[in-house]
């Protein structure tokens, strides 16, 4: 009567928890935190930039008037050189287009030069200079940031 060994009920265990995970996952997460925050810090850190702020300031020159943006760009241009090149605050006229020059590849010359000589010292309104001038003093100037930020 006994021979049947005792039959229990079937046990069924309790379903699998997904925390706390294993050192592995716990390792990937901070990995991927990790890059998160430092590609933050990396996009600040260029936003914030002196070139960065100075390629800005350039793109919303405006150049209604190849004067006003002359203007503009040589104040760009002296802004940049007061805080890296202490030693051209003082310079004008050829002295401070041949200096220009002399740190950049992309050289300036002939009109664009005259245009940045002496735009300070011009009418607003007048018409010597087209707006060609303007944009060549505007590339010039984009390559001697690139040059010397």
């Amino acid at each position: 009567m006994d021979n049947i060994p005792e039959i229990h009920d079937i046990f069924i265990p309790s379903s699998v928890s997904c925390f706390p995970l294993a050192y592995g996952w716990w390792l990937i997460l901070g990995i991927v935190l990790g890059s998160f925050f430092f590609i933050k810090i990396i996009a600040w850190g260029i936003h914030t930039s002196k070139k960065y702020y100075a390629l800005n300031k350039l793109k919303h020159i405006n150049s209604q008037t190849p004067i006003d943006a002359a203007i503009q760009i040589s104040e760009l241009l002296r802004r940049i050189c007061n805080l890296k090149y202490k030693e051209a605050n003082a310079l004008y006229g050829d002295e401070w287009i041949s200096f220009l020059n002399q740190h950049t590849s992309h050289k300036i010359k002939g009109v664009a030069s005259d245009l940045l000589v002496y735009a300070p010292f011009m009418n607003k309104n007048n018409k010597t200079y087209k707006a060609k001038t303007a944009e060549e003093l505007k590339l010039f100037c984009k390559h001697w940031i690139g040059a010397n930020l």
